[in-house]
Order: structure tokens, then C-alpha cells, then sequence
């Protein structure tokens, strides 16, 4: 819509994850670090956990296209699912058939595929996203497919991936041989106030156009408040600054409009949400705290969320909108009562230039 009008070839900031336009910060470096470590090491269980919007899934997305061909990669994205249920979404991603096997069978064929691709020199990667939503009946199950090892090396790598509440789940009593077997673990932090100004400038770069805004002192400072440093808080209230800067036909941003769409668009609270726990787990010589990877991918790729998405995107724009017009609007009135104050001045100066002339 408004690409052209900025010289940009795509949207800089679309909300679908999209690995071109990964920003490293300080955290994402660390995540993806921290991935790479914990599959050349063989680590049998890695965590990711994450705000929603931090950038799990895009971290991810990256990670997968940097896999090998010596792998093998299953991903479950629905996590309401029971024990059995679970066992035989993984299978399927495997490319098993599932049809007519019972919870036992389908361990059966599992073991005996890992087994074979272990001798195929091939290392099976499962990915667990949303796993916060697991039941503990799942996540017994999921500790249970961590026993399935071969001459020391284990025969699965599973990656959790999950919000915050993952970390509180893995964190009670009865988790705790689960928890015990966490290899690596990392956060994904929210990003800096310096970092979401590196972070828009470079997503504008990838776009087509680092220079298509400029903005008015302090006006960062308004985007970091209201995004409190998640990405996709930050695309949100960008992506609107577009389209407001489109509407007026501008490429300077003025702190009331920023400070308006951001209102909108963003959360005032996002800064004090969420608490997300720093501190690195110890592990067999690594350093240990690993990020989240993102929790909606699937439901991204639905088409009812995305009607939502674009009828919520509508209803923002048309906040602003209205605001803009109200704000216009006062304008007017102030420049009509200009107006009328300065026809009266005129026609003073005119009548007395009249009483003169006739003396």
C-alpha cells in the first residue's frame, strides 16, 4: 500500500516471521549460539522460552534453514493433545504411519526409525512449540522418548519451545527429572532502547530504504515504551507509523504522532510485563539459558487469524485516523478564527482609511 511512496521493496514490518529480516541483538545472538552448541553436542533436551513477539519463531525459522542435510526434522505446533496423541503427531512428522497403531506400536515404530537413521548417520531433531501448553501426561511422555539412546548418544534431540510459564511448569516437584535432563537452556530478552532504534533502521534497510523516515527527537524513546522491546509490538506500531506518514503525505515523524499511533498500536504496560529469568543454567561445561522460539507459527499460516489481524489492523488505523482528523479538524477551526480576527482588522484599517480620505 504504501511501499512505493517510501521507495521500499517489501514491508519492513510485516508481522509474519520472516528470517531476512532477523535483527541480532545481544539475546538473539546468544539464542542462536546456543542452538548451534546444543546440536553439535548431542544435547538431549534444549529450552527456548520467550515473550509472545520476542522472536522465537523467526530465531527458529533461521535455525532450521541452517540444518544440515544429515538430519531428520520433526515440528509440532498443536500442543493440546494428550500422551498418545502426542506420540503419534510426532511419528506422522516423521513420516510414519500412524493408522491403526496403538500407544505401543507407535513407540515401537518410532524406536525402531531412530534406530535407523542412527545407522543411516542421520541425527533426528524434534521441535516442540507451545509446549507451556503441554499436559504433564505429554511431558512425561516427551521425558520418557528422552531414554531412547544407543551406545551413550541419544537418539532424539528435543527442543522445547515455549512463554515464560514453561520455565515455571519445568520448575515443580514432579517435573524435576524432566527438568534435571535440560542440557541448554536460554531466554530471549526484550530489546534495548538503543536496539529497537538499530532494530527499525535496519528492518527499513532490508526493506529497500534505510533513510524512508526520519524521526523527531525522543521519539524512540515512545516506540521502546510502548513495545517494552518486543519486535512484534515494535512492527505493530511502525507499521501504522507508515501508514499515518503515508496519509499525510510525510516522511518526518513528529513526536505527537508517534506518540499517538504508538498509543494505539502498542501496549503501555509492555515494559512492566514479564519477568524473564537471566540466570544460565549449569550444564556439562556449557553455559546454559536458551530462548523461546516463537509461539504462534501455526496459527499464523491460519486464515481465520489472519482476517483477525486484518480487521484489528483496520480498527487501529481508523483510531488513528480518527484522531488525526480530530486533530486536523481543531486546526482548522484556530486558522478560521485566524481568518475572521484579520478580515476584522482589515476592515478597520479599511474604514479608517476611508474617514481620511474623505477629511
Amino acid at each position: 500500500m504504501y511501499e512505493s511512496f517510501f521507495g521500499l521493496k517489501d514491508k519492513p514490518f510485516s508481522l509474519v516471521p520472516d528470517p531476512r529480516f532477523l535483527f541480532l541483538s545481544a539475546t538473539h545472538k546468544k539464542a542462536l549460539r546456543y542452538l548451534q552448541y546444543g546440536l553439535q553436542e548431542g544435547a538431549g533436551f534444549i529450552l527456548l522460552t520467550g515473550e509472545v513477539g520476542s522472536g522465537k519463531t523467526t530465531i527458529l525459522k533461521d535455525f532450521v534453514s541452517r540444518l544440515a542435510g544429515d538430519t531428520a526434522l520433526a515440528m509440532v505446533f498443536n500442543t493440546s493433545l494428550d500422551g498418545e496423541q502426542l506420540l503419534a503427531a510426532i511419528n506422522e512428522e516423521f513420516g510414519l504411519d500412524i493408522q491403526g497403531r496403538d500407544k505401543m506400536a507407535l513407540h515401537r515404530d518410532l524406536n525402531d526409525f531412530l534406530i535407523q537413521q542412527y545407522a543411516d548417520s542421520i541425527r533426528p531433531i524434534l521441535i516442540i512449540d507451545e509446549a507451556q501448553n503441554l499436559s504433564a501426561e505429554s511431558l512425561e511422555e516427551i521425558r520418557l522418548l528422552s531414554n531412547l539412546e544407543t551406545g551413550g548418544t541419544k537418539l532424539l534431540q528435543i527442543i522445547l519451545v515455549g512463554q515464560p510459564e514453561l520455565q515455571e511448569i519445568l520448575d515443580q516437584h514432579r517435573l524435576r527429572q524432566l527438568r534435571q535432563r535440560i542440557a541448554v537452556s536460554c531466554h530471549l530478552s526484550t530489546l534495548s532502547l538503543a536496539e529497537v532504534e538499530e532494530y527499525i533502521f535496519y528492518r527499513l534497510e532490508k526493506a529497500g530504504n534505510r533513510g524512508a523516515l526520519s524521526f523527531e527527537a525522543d521519539c524512540m524513546e515512545v516506540i521502546h515504551r510502548y513495545s517494552g522491546g518486543i519486535p512484534r509490538l515494535v512492527n505493530r506500531i511502525c507499521d501504522f507509523l507508515l501508514l499515518a506518514a503515508f496519509g499525510e503525505e510525510t516522511f518526518y515523524l513528529t513526536l505527537d504522532l508517534v506518540t499517538e499511533v504508538a498509543s494505539e498500536a502498542g501496549d503501555a504496560t509492555a515494559l512492566e510485563g514479564g519477568h524473564p529469568r537471566t540466570q544460565d543454567l549449569p550444564d556439562e561445561g556449557a553455559e546454559t539459558r536458551l530462548e523461546q522460539l516463537e509461539s504462534d507459527f501455526a496459527r499464523m499460516l491460519s486464515g481465520d487469524l489472519e482476517k483477525e489481524r486484518i480487521f484489528e489492523k483496520l480498527t487501529l488505523f481508523e483510531n488513528v485516523l480518527k484522531k488525526m482528523i480530530k486533530k486536523q479538524q481543531l486546526q482548522f477551526d484556530a486558522l478560521e478564527e485566524s481568518i475572521d480576527k484579520l478580515s476584522s482588522r482589515l476592515e478597520e484599517v479599511e474604514k479608517k482609511r476611508g474617514i481620511s480620505l474623505v477629511k
